[in-house]
């Protein structure tokens, strides 16, 4: 009777201990992924992306939410990243709130490299890290609209993952080079769209995740 009595103490004290997490995972609406799916930027299009971001955000807890990729595409039936997010506020698995809304996020937000979370709640390597992994793919301008003109900037709407495309990053850390350097969405194009590619200018296929609901 003692071990059993003994047992359903150690039991209780695992579930105390686990629900403050699982209790900070639900509030979560803002994540970095903690991997991508590692193919590169063949994500598998944007259903593809967004239920990346539905299993990471399920595995944690998370998955009463439904989650969408920051992602833009261009083409006939483009999409803009900002339109497929939601309205917020958003936050961090921490409660950090990093952004109000739409305008807050593109123009004033509260994106930095602490609160930049992966849904886990860790930091990602950025500048400075071995490796730096602070390229995340967008496809974006800095207001969120899907960059125009010729040039391939979302790897083909994320289903590539060949070495003669490219896809426009931004640094979540807010440093770094290229011609918006401390832009977390719209820092540079990538070398390629492969994964070693992705890696060669310090990123490996991570995205944004915003919870619509």
């Amino acid at each position: 009777m003692r071990t059993i009595k003994m047992l359903g103490a150690v039991a209780l004290l695992a579930l105390v201990s686990v629900s403050p997490a699982q209790g900070q995972a639900a509030d979560m609406t803002f994540f970095l992924t903690s991997a991508g799916p590692g193919d590169g930027a063949n994500l598998g299009g944007l259903a593809g992306a967004d239920g990346h971001c539905q299993s990471l955000a399920s595995a944690v807890g998370a998955g009463g939410r439904t989650w969408r990729a920051y992602l833009s595409t261009t083409g006939s039936g483009g999409v803009n990243a900002r339109d497929r997010i939601g309205q917020g506020p958003w936050q961090n698995i921490n409660g950090d709130v990093v952004a109000r809304d739409l305008d807050m996020l593109h123009y004033e937000n509260n994106l930095t490299k602490e609160t930049v979370l992966n849904e886990k709640g860790e930091m990602t390597p950025g500048r400075g890290d071995d490796p730096n992994q602070h390229d995340i793919l967008t496809g974006s301008y800095l207001d969120g609209t899907a960059v125009s003109g010729g040039d391939d900037t979302t790897c083909s709407n994320w289903t590539s993952n060949a070495g003669n495309g490219s896809a426009m990053v931004g640094h979540f850390d807010r440093t770094g080079g290229g011609p918006n350097p401390n832009s977390w969405n719209s820092a540079h194009g990538s070398r390629g769209c492969g994964q070693s590619d992705l890696q060669g200018t310090g990123g490996n296929g991570y995205f944004y995740c915003f919870a619509i609901d």
